[in-house]
C-alpha cells in the first residue's frame, strides 16, 4: 500500500517537474509540446520543456533512486546506520580528478595529439577518479576482513583527497576555482537529452543488479553464520555490494556532481515507513523514496520567480534532521 502511494506521488512529482519551473509556461502549451506539436506562441518553450525540464526530471528520478539504493547497500554491508555512498571515498576520488582537470590543467587535456575539454572531460575525469578509488577499496577489501576497518580506510582516503583539493584551490586561478566550486554544488542541469541515454543506461544496470541481490542482503542481516548456512559467502557478497554502490556513486558524481545526504538519509526514512528491515519491501521503497526526494529538491531549486539553485543547498534540509534523529535514537 505504501509503495503504491509512493508510486502515485512519484508520478505527480514527475509531472510537476515538467509543468512547473522558473519560466511560467501555460498548461495547455506544455501539453501541446509533450504531444509532439511545436508551440505557436513561443518557440523557446519547446526547448525548455524537451531539452531542459524533461532531462532534469529523468536525471533527478534516476539519481535519487540510485543514491538511495547505494546507501541501503552500504548500510547493510557494513551493518552501520551511518554508512553512505560517500563514506568509502569514491566520490572524493571523482572530486579530486575533476579538481585536477579544472584547476590544474585549465579545463583541457591533450592526449596523443587529441585535445579533450568541456563537460565531456569532466565526466571522463570524474569516472576515472571514482574508478581508481573503487579499485583501491576493492583491493583492500580482500586484505581487511573487518568491514569497520574498510569504513575507516574510506574516511582516510576522503581526508587525503580533500587535502590535495585544498592545495589545488590555493594555487589555482579565479576561473578554475569558480568552475570547480560550481560543479561541487551539484545539479541535474548538466545531463542533456543527448547525454541522458548513457547516464540512464548505467544507472538502470546498477539498479537491476541491486534488485538481484535482495535475498543475499536479507541473509547478511541475520549474521555471517546464518548467511553461510544459506550458501552466501559474506566477504565475496560485500565486495559485490561495494562494487555496485561504487558504480552508482561514480555515475552520479560524474554526471551530476556530488549530491549530499540522499544516500545516507533516505534508507532510514524508508525503514520508518516500512517498519521492517526486509529488503524485499525495503529496497523498492527506498528507490521510490529516493526518486521522490530528488524530484522535490529539483522542484524547489527551479521554483517560478527564482534563479536556479544548486541541489546541495536543498538536500541538507532533508538529510540533516534524519541523521540527527538516527544518532539521538541510538545514543
Amino acid at each position: 500500500m505504501k509503495q503504491a502511494l509512493l508510486t502515485i506521488l512519484l508520478i505527480v512529482l514527475c509531472l510537476t517537474n515538467i509543468f512547473v519551473g522558473s519560466v511560467d509556461i501555460p498548461f495547455t502549451e506544455t501539453l501541446q509540446i509533450l504531444s509532439g506539436q511545436d508551440s505557436g506562441t513561443n518557440p523557446s518553450w519547446s526547448y525548455i520543456i524537451l531539452q531542459s525540464r524533461l532531462p532534469q526530471m529523468l536525471t533527478a528520478l534516476l539519481c535519487g533512486a540510485g543514491l538511495a539504493t547505494a546507501g541501503l547497500l552500504l548500510q547493510t554491508a557494513f551493518l552501520n546506520p551511518l554508512a553512505g555512498p560517500s563514506i568509502l571515498g569514491i566520490d572524493s576520488g571523482a572530486n579530486m580528478a575533476v579538481a585536477i582537470v579544472m584547476m590544474f590543467a585549465g579545463g583541457t587535456i591533450t592526449l596523443m595529439g587529441t585535445t579533450l575539454g568541456g563537460y565531456f572531460l569532466v565526466i571522463l575525469a570524474a569516472m576515472a577518479g571514482a574508478m581508481v578509488i573503487m579499485a583501491i577499496i576493492a583491493s583492500l577489501a580482500t586484505l581487511l576482513k573487518n568491514p569497520v576497518m574498510l569504513l575507516v580506510t574510506g574516511v582516510m582516503i576522503s581526508y587525503i583527497t580533500s587535502s590535495f583539493i585544498s592545495l589545488l584551490q590555493f594555487h589555482t586561478t579565479e576561473h578554475g576555482l569558480q568552475a570547480f566550486t560550481f560543479w561541487g554544488m551539484g545539479g541535474f542541469t548538466g545531463v542533456t537529452i543527448e547525454r541522458l541515454p548513457v547516464f540512464a543506461g548505467l544507472m538502470c544496470v546498477c539498479l537491476i543488479l541491486s534488485i538481484l541481490h535482495i535475498k543475499p542482503l536479507d541473509a547478511i542481516l541475520l549474521g555471517d553464520a546464518y548467511a553461510q548456512n544459506l550458501g552466501v559467502n559474506t566477504q565475496r557478497m560485500n565486495r559485490r555490494l561495494y562494487l555496485i554502490a561504487g558504480l552508482i556513486t561514480a555515475t552520479s558524481t560524474a554526471f551530476c556532481g556530488p549530491i549530499s545526504f540522499i544516500g545516507l538519509a533516505t534508507p532510514h526514512i524508508a525503514r520508518m515507513l516500512c517498519g521492517t528491515a526486509t529488503h524485499r519491501t525495503l529496497m523498492p521503497t527506498t528507490m521510490l523514496l529516493g526518486a521522490c526526494i530528488c524530484l522535490v529538491c529539483n522542484q524547489l531549486c527551479t521554483l517560478p520567480s527564482s534563479s536556479t539553485l544548486p541541489i546541495n543547498t536543498i538536500t541538507p534540509l532533508f538529510g540533516v534532521p534524519v541523521i540527527l534523529w538516527v544518532i539521538l535514537k541510538r545514543g
